[in-house]
């Protein structure tokens, strides 16, 4: 069997940034989403995780089964993603209640992953898994864009310090924020935060810029 793609080697700018901050323009993305809203420890989120899997597993696994989407291709399972901002509308998520944060969860959907395909998908996991809620998965190009990113090393509470590093970079570029409509705080997880230390986890951090207006 010819190897799996791996889209974090392929897309090692997206996926593999280096520990100081810098520019990249993002391509659009087809991406498997749940829209929620709370402490990410809560029941939505892991609720969310669930059929984000469970979706893409059942796709993944299409290979073993009579039936495969056209162009279809096994892939390494890519890294979890999440875009989040406030009930309010911003982005500084430490300076308020974990209860009003809004996100959305992602996974890298194949290119050939259509809505035609993912019907499919939600109708192989109800019969397989009914007890997943899948009513909240949808396929979605994300476009994001130029963006300025930085891989974190640590807690998560620590972001704040990669963050403004990142907005320093960015301003002596000639770049200002520019979140808004779908431009969002965006983070890639790269570590199993079940299995890694705190101080050892690798988050990619990506907000969305703009060029500063004279």
């Amino acid at each position: 069997m010819a190897d799996k793609r791996d889209y974090k080697k392929e897309y090692r700018d997206l996926y593999q940034p280096g520990k100081r901050p810098s520019l990249v323009d993002v391509p659009p993305i087809p991406m498997f989403l749940v829209d929620g809203a709370g402490d990410p420890s809560g029941a939505a989120y892991q609720a969310a995780m669930s059929a984000l899997y469970t979706v893409t597993f059942t796709l993944k696994m299409s290979r073993l089964g009579p039936w495969q989407p056209e162009g279809y291709f096994d892939y390494v399972l890519p890294p979890l993603e999440g875009f989040w901002w406030t009930e309010e509308g911003g982005h500084d998520l430490l300076s308020v209640p974990r209860s009003t944060w809004r996100w959305t969860s992602a996974l890298r959907a194949p290119e050939y992953a259509t809505p035609q395909v993912l019907r499919w998908a939600l109708e192989e996991c109800a019969r397989k898994k009914p007890g997943v809620d899948l009513s909240g998965v949808r396929l979605e190009t994300v476009t994001e864009g130029l963006c300025v990113q930085c891989m974190h090393i640590g807690p998560y509470d620590d972001e704040p310090a990669t963050v403004s590093a990142m907005w320093e970079y960015a301003k002596a570029k000639g770049y200002e924020e520019d979140f808004g409509e779908d431009r969002f705080h965006h983070e890639i997880y790269l570590s199993d935060v079940r299995r890694c230390k705190p101080e050892r986890l690798k988050t990619v951090i990506r907000h969305p810029i703009k060029r500063t207006e004279l």
